[in-house]
């Protein structure tokens, strides 16, 4: 019995100090992040970026996101759901990090259809389909072009402007910009400038809800 409480109670030691491990880290990781951010806050957003959302709105998303990520496709409804319910308030700015191969070719039709006036609409049926042309999370832009069907987008002209030299300068400083913010998965979120604390649907919307209330 004597050495049994004995167990329980080095478990007990032993877990309360993993927990606060745990919570040290995270806290340490989380200033890290702050800390690069504040020193590459001029990358955080670009002329070239696109944008939903009023121009002058309180709160401004940036989004880091790969159009073959499952989990930015999971959060993109859960962000149109917190603009729509503030809809003069929060702006969105899209950046892209192509982290799965054969996502820089995506980026490259998303930003050609952009050209076209249909990014949103494309991104939209992109996330929708993106078990058609990314099975097995290998996204294959062969299997894009019947995704698109039905949006208006001349698709000759969308496959011409999607080598345009421009468009490669876009991914690549978005990339960079990646790299020098310490963005190393999708989606990487930063609300007003700042990271999140740490990744989840609440740490977002607590810091939205936060930032609204701001007088």
């Amino acid at each position: 019995m004597k050495e049994k409480t004995l167990f329980l109670g080095a478990a007990a030691i032993l877990l309360l100090v993993f927990v606060v491990a745990t919570m040290t880290y995270n806290t340490g990781t989380a200033e890290q992040s702050a800390r690069v951010v504040e020193q590459n806050r001029d990358r955080l957003v670009r002329m070239h970026s696109p944008t939903l959302g009023n121009a002058q709105a309180k709160v401004q998303i940036v989004e880091f996101l790969d159009p073959a990520c499952e989990t930015c496709r999971s959060f993109y409804p859960f962000v149109k759901e917190m603009m729509a319910a503030n809809p003069e308030d929060i702006r969105l700015v899209v950046r892209y990090a192509p982290f799965h191969d054969g996502s820089e070719a995506v980026v490259a039709v998303l930003e050609a259809a952009r050209k076209q006036g249909k990014f949103w609409p494309t991104l939209e049926a992109l996330f929708a389909t993106q078990e058609h042309w990314a099975p097995a999370h290998a996204p294959q832009v062969d299997l894009v072009w019947p995704q698109l069907e039905g949006l208006g987008l001349d698709l000759d002209r969308l496959r011409a402007d999607m080598v345009a030299p421009e468009i490669g300068r876009v991914i690549g400083q978005d990339l960079a910009d990646a790299e020098a913010l310490n963005v190393t998965k999708t989606p990487e979120f930063f609300v007003n400038g700042e990271p999140l604390p740490r990744f989840g649907y609440e740490p977002l919307k607590a810091m939205v809800d936060a930032a609204l209330a701001v007088r």
